[in-house]
């Protein structure tokens, strides 16, 4: 990545002799962080599901959407944001990023209703689509050895995990003791405490060859990424044969499709495809988002099986979601140590490998059993894998691009990973509902319950699906087929876990498949590469095993 001194005098460029610049403990730190920040947004609303269902009375896809909302907005604009940092200065997105955060926690913390809600979290997306690129662009900046590149990413993606480990005990702390809209008061102050942090600390860089707005790209991947994502949220609930899920799916396709057409003739790509022709890059990509939607989705499914269905306390979430994030963060010297030792192809490999075996062990849960005795270690296999893996896959796509398309590689990996992310809870939870939905109204009838209460049973299900019934406090006409409800959610989020595990295991595999042979690029010299055509594999390369 080069950093421009002729658009900002406050940047700081590579020292002669493999000095550290100046700024450097302080940008690190800053950006740091920022991504813990990000990720306490992302993750606040996991631990809270249960309690914001008895809030706003949510049904079907509405609390889908709560989740939702913060991680389509992040993977719409993610590519938006890499650009404008490029341009304009990494100090300066996210310093912003983190002052939309604050508006974004301050409109959760003060919502009314679950449509409020989503605007929050929305708002809280756009914060965390520029703080995801910008930190890791701002810490590229000022690593230029492989060494610090490898323990600043290690310890980068520790404190994105910490974020999502240390979230749950916030939102658990408050939904005990007061309210869970206190943990969205803590979350605009440490937003704001962020942004301070940024500006007092970091330098600030930039990298604009090559780099321009794209507006026909910008607008054509939001367009497409979000019907995409819409269509496949609503289809669960309205039907898949709707007219606009079908309509959303052929539409957002065809301009997915336009965006790619697009960025092969752009000047200035926000997106360039030539990152591709590198077998490391490309695999890395596609493993990413196949192993996210695996862990993404097997914490959802844990969220909404002991919440919404067991309806057990936000504080036994966030113990659970210690033993999913935190090991990332515990694990910090070790994974830095690693990078440099073995092969990122094994610690991707090892690391999926763990991540599908947790989730297989927990699809054996009973849903009667509110014990998370049997949890713990399926959870914390999953939490090692993912410690392995989040470094991993961000050094392979850092360290095998040009050093002045840093930028772009950033807000790809970024939003690659946050698409996983965004797929993990709309599919799953997809699949649990409909499954759910299913076995719910083939039981329902051979539950011998007596006619004041089946038929209430059935229209809440036909209605608002079985988490509806399961909710019905006692005495509530309907409430009767709470265990059939109780049984159906159970086989629901079981095959959500079984299909978080596949796709751990197919993103094992199609990395020692994948990934077989293949010599990685370095960052190459800036006199080396044309920046706008560079040729991805001729740069200097290293064998990764």
């Amino acid at each position: 990545m080069s950093i421009d001194n002729r658009t900002s005098p406050t940047s700081t460029a590579p020292a002669a002799g493999g000095a550290r610049p100046a700024g450097y403990a302080g940008t690190l730190a800053a950006a740091f962080v920022a991504v813990f920040v990000a990720q306490v947004a992302n993750a606040l609303p996991a631990s809270l599901l249960g309690e914001f269902q008895t809030t706003f009375s949510t049904q079907g896809s509405q609390l889908t959407w709560i989740t939702a909302a913060f991680m389509v907005t992040v993977v719409v604009f993610e590519f938006t944001f890499g650009v404008l940092g490029d341009l304009f200065g990494r100090k300066r997105l996210v310093a912003i990023g983190g002052v939309l955060l604050v508006l974004g926690a301050i409109v959760s913390a003060t919502a009314q209703d679950v449509h409020v809600m989503w605007v929050g979290a929305a708002i809280n997306g756009l914060g965390a689509g520029a703080l995801f690129p910008g930190s890791l662009a701002l810490l590229a900046a000022v690593t230029h050895s492989p060494a610090d590149r490898a323990r600043a990413i290690a310890v980068w993606a520790g404190f994105l995990s910490a974020g999502a480990a240390v979230s749950p005990v916030i939102g658990g702390v408050f939904a005990d003791a007061s309210s869970w809209r206190g943990s969205y008061w803590v979350l605009a102050g440490i937003a704001l405490l962020s942004v301070v942090a940024t500006l007092v600390l970091s330098a600030e860089s930039t990298a604009p060859e090559g780099r321009g707005l794209d507006v026909p790209g910008q607008i054509t991947f939001a367009i497409g990424m979000f019907l995409l994502l819409f269509g496949a949220i609503q289809g669960p609930e309205d039907g898949w044969s709707q007219w606009y899920v079908v309509g959303s799916f052929v539409v957002g396709a065809v301009v997915l499709l336009a965006f790619l057409l697009i960025e092969r003739k752009a000047a200035s790509p926000i997106l360039n495809l030539g990152l591709f022709r590198n077998r490391a890059f490309a695999v890395t990509s596609a493993v990413t988002v196949i192993g996210m939607f695996a862990f993404l989705g097997t914490c959802f499914s844990l969220a909404m099986w002991i919440g919404p269905v067991q309806h057990q306390s936000a504080m036994r979430v966030a113990i659970v979601f210690f033993f999913l994030q935190g090991p990332a963060f515990v694990l910090i010297p070790v994974v830095s140590r690693l990078l440099q030792r073995i092969s990122p192809t094994w610690l991707l490999t090892v690391g999926f490998a763990s991540m599908a075996v947790g989730a297989f062990l927990l699809t054996g849960l009973d849903v009667n059993d509110t014990s998370l005795t049997p949890i713990v270690w399926p959870a914390l296999l999953t939490g090692i894998g993912f410690a392995l893996t989040v470094s991993s896959f961000t050094a392979v796509a850092m360290n095998t691009v040009p050093l002045h398309l840093a930028g772009m590689a950033s807000a790809t990996t970024n939003m690659l990973r946050d698409l996983g992310f965004a797929l993990g809870p709309v599919l799953v939870g997809a699949f649990a509902l409909s499954k759910a939905g299913d076995e719910f109204a083939a039981n329902l009838p051979g539950a011998g319950l007596p006619p004041e209460e089946m038929g209430p049973a059935m229209g809440i299900g036909q209605q608002a699906g079985p988490i509806a019934v399961n909710s019905l406090p006692p005495g509530v006409p309907g409430s009767g087929a709470h265990q059939v409800a109780l049984d159906a959610l159970g086989s629901g989020y079981s095959l959500s876990l079984l299909v978080c595990g596949i796709a751990a295991t197919v993103a094992a595999v199609v990395t020692v498949v994948g990934m077989y042979g293949v010599r990685t690029a370095r960052p190459a010299p800036e006199s080396l590469v044309d920046p706008l055509h560079p040729d991805l594999d001729e740069l200097p390369a290293v064998d990764l095993g």
